[in-house]
């Protein structure tokens, strides 16, 4: 099964989000006589300063200005906008405040006031200013615009997209609103007319950076990876600073396994996220770094950028303590994903006289097979797609949710703001994040003591709750019972078939230079992967030949539906894991299969997920530590078939007597850690690692 790769940015890149102003440009200040200055030339050299990004010398003169006459509502506005580029929000506010009480039909001063509100997370009011700037002034485009801005951000994307059509309909070479109708249109999942808008802006806007950015999002949303990675390299060009949009041109090469010069950018990757730099989103990182403490850095520094704590939310109320606990799941992916694909039977078997189990589902509806199952698990299934963050933690606090737990992370179609602002009083990261999501906000992390042994703990934000085993799994997981034979599969009909199935932004070099050398021990053998692509199968033919390997030993598997995707795994021999990012899913898809997977322990949470999954079905001997040993075990199981019959005959034994496919278990367990945290809570204590007993 294929995770949903998250969005290459937290959020499109909109623009324009930027205050209106009188501000002139005369000739410089130094023509005047400092000795007979008067208010307009303090505020004309104000105005200056601030073209000129001097914004401390711009307060500076504003400030004299107003001294000698106060009441001036241009130099409160041009003030206002000093202080809001230099973040100065609540300053900036009251500036905006006394221009428009000095000038009530002053359309750019609220026009600015709702560019403050709007960064102080007050989008309503911020709506209610840019309503009055379009009431004085109709013909506003750029409050229109910074409406549409307003509206998207709140996931109002309909309205949002009205707004800057109304824009485009008073300045139709308006760049920036062609830009951000793209984002409403791709929020829309209409990628096509999103491609069309920012095609628009580009045109007006050669230079334009978050265009470029935008378009190869939406070029990559269309599966046209090759084009999408021209406009990355685009947008590159024009800002290399511009944020993460480093770590995504490099995770875009390695989905296309161009690994060109790709030490250099793992090593610069590496040390831009030591530095704070936001140029590599966490879940890009997972794939990057072998290092804790690398993925750890990443992530505080995305939550911090993209999803800080919010000050401004209310502490929640505590409740008295009730005998049945009422737990939130939470996510985007409730449908035929790989996270609901592990989780729908443990929905189905919770108990229901000690727990309630409420989803809020905020991705779109797929209508698929797996989404209607889990309708009719939970207790309630709550859509909450278009609804604001704010809407979600209000219901979700209303509801009375004691446990929220985070099944999407930092990954595809997150939504980190709604535990920013504490959806409920203990708030936990499970299973579709392979790591810490660096957030103060996040009590709990869930795992065993293979994925975060104790001396691991440290690059954690999140105390970890330990079960016997982490990964939950669905046991009523059909098989298809059509038999695959070689031939139909573009296999060779004798000779040991290697496979992995994983994505192939896991695949690097590294683990290619592995694996040739395996192929090249092992007469006759050929590797089994997916097919991803024109340019993804080209690359690593060449990368074949560049190693001495007969790229006739590559075979591309064609996606087929879920149950005939796990059937297909029994034309295979013996599954190749990858590192520093392994198969999580992918792992237990094979083992369910029967199909043994061979890894190699990594030092991460993402780089140890495969062993923990061997560990829980007892199989512990196809855990290597070193490079050279799990090559040496591949060609071992594959010139010794007695050794691997063993193997799958342990495994075909231990499939449904171990923990891993013990789904009735490991509900019993994640529920004992829920009351434990639970208990803590209501006896006043902090966070602690949770230790469930042993299987």
């Amino acid at each position: 099964m294929f995770k949903k790769i998250m969005s290459l940015f937290s959020k499109e890149a909109s623009s324009n989000c930027k205050p209106d102003d009188f501000i002139d440009y005369p000739s410089p200040l130094a023509t005047i006589d400092p000795a007979s200055k008067t208010a307009e030339a303090l505020k004309i050299a104000g105005d200056q300063a601030i073209n000129s990004n001097k914004l401390e010398d711009a307060l500076d003169y504003y400030r004299e200005s107003l001294k000698l006459i106060p009441h001036q509502p241009k130099v409160h506005n041009n003030l206002g906008i000093a202080l809001y580029y230099l973040k100065r929000l609540d300053e900036a506010l009251i500036s905006y405040n006394h221009a428009i009480t000095l000038d009530p039909n002053n359309a750019q001063a609220h026009n600015n006031r709702g560019l403050v509100l709007y960064d102080l997370d007050r989008s309503d009011e911020a709506l209610l200013s840019y309503a009055r700037a379009l009431e004085i002034k109709p013909d506003y485009a750029e409050s229109y615009n910074n409406r549409g801005l307003t509206l998207n951000g709140l996931n109002y994307a309909n309205e949002a997209l009205m707004s800057f059509q109304h824009a485009l309909a008073l300045k139709p070479n308006y760049a920036e609103a062609y830009n951000n109708q793209g984002v409403a249109l791709k929020k829309l999942e209409r990628l096509h007319e999103a491609l069309i808008s920012y095609e628009h802006a580009l045109a007006l806007k050669s230079d334009y950076t978050e265009a470029f950015v935008n378009k190869g999002l939406v070029l990559d949303g269309l599966a046209r990876l090759d084009e999408a990675l021209i406009s990355y390299e685009h947008a590159f060009a024009l800002n290399p600073d511009f944020e993460y949009l480093y770590g995504s041109c490099l995770f875009l090469k390695k989905r296309l396994c161009n690994w060109d010069e790709l030490d250099y950018h793992l090593v610069q990757a590496e040390e831009k996220i030591q530095q704070g730099e936001k140029a590599v989103i966490p879940f890009i990182a997972l794939g990057l770094s072998n290092n804790r403490a690398i993925q750890k850095k990443s992530a505080e520094t995305f939550t911090q950028n993209k999803f800080p704590l919010k000050n401004h939310a209310r502490s929640i109320v505590k409740r008295a303590k009730r005998d049945k606990i009422r737990v939130g799941y939470f996510s985007a992916d409730f449908c035929n994903h790989a996270v609901s694909i592990l989780t729908a039977e443990l929905f189905e078997v919770h108990d229901r006289a000690n727990f309630d189990i409420i989803a809020f589902s905020f991705g779109t509806d797929s209508q698929d097979a797996t989404r209607a199952r889990l309708k009719t698990a939970f207790d309630q299934f709550i859509d909450v797609h278009d609804q604001t963050d704010q809407d979600i933690v209000t219901l979700s606090r209303n509801m009375e949710i004691d446990i929220a737990i985070d099944l999407g992370g930092l990954s595809g179609d997150c939504r980190p703001g709604i535990f920013a602002l504490r959806a409920a009083p203990l708030q936990v990261n499970y299973l579709g994040y392979p790591g810490t999501m660096g957030a103060e906000y996040i009590d709990y992390i869930i795992a065993d003591d293979t994925i975060i042994p104790p001396t691991h703990q440290i690059d954690y934000t999140e105390k970890v709750i330990y079960l016997p085993s982490f990964q939950v799994n669905d046991t009523k997981r059909l098989i298809a019972n059509k038999v695959f034979t070689r031939e139909s599969l573009n296999l060779p009909a004798s000779g040991f078939v290697f496979c992995c199935f994983n994505n192939n932004y896991k695949i690097n070099p590294h683990n290619f230079d592995s694996w040739m050398r395996i192929l090249q021990r092992v007469e006759g053998s050929v590797l089994w992967l997916i097919d991803s692509g024109s340019t993804y199968i080209n690359n690593l033919t060449k990368a074949a030949v560049l190693r001495g390997v007969d790229p006739k030993r590559l075979v591309f598997a064609q996606r087929v539906p879920l149950s005939e995707y796990l059937a297909r795994y029994r034309a295979a021999d013996l599954f190749l894991d990858t590192l520093p990012y392994n198969a999580g899913t992918t792992t237990s898809d094979a083992l369910w299969a029967g199909l043994p997977v061979l890894t190699c322990l990594g030092e991460t949470f993402a780089g140890r997920m495969a062993a923990s999954l061997l560990n829980a079905i007892h199989l512990p001997e196809l855990i290597t530590t070193t490079q050279a040993e799990y090559e040496n075990l591949a060609v071992s199981l594959a010139k010794n078939p007695d050794q691997l019959l063993r193997l799958k005959a342990s495994l075909a034994n231990n499939r449904l007597t171990t923990p891993l496919f013990d789904t009735q278990q490991f509900t019993h367990n994640i529920e004992s850690a829920y009351r434990q945290i639970y208990e803590r809570y209501h006896l006043g204590l902090p966070p602690a690692h949770i230790y469930v007993n042993r299987y």
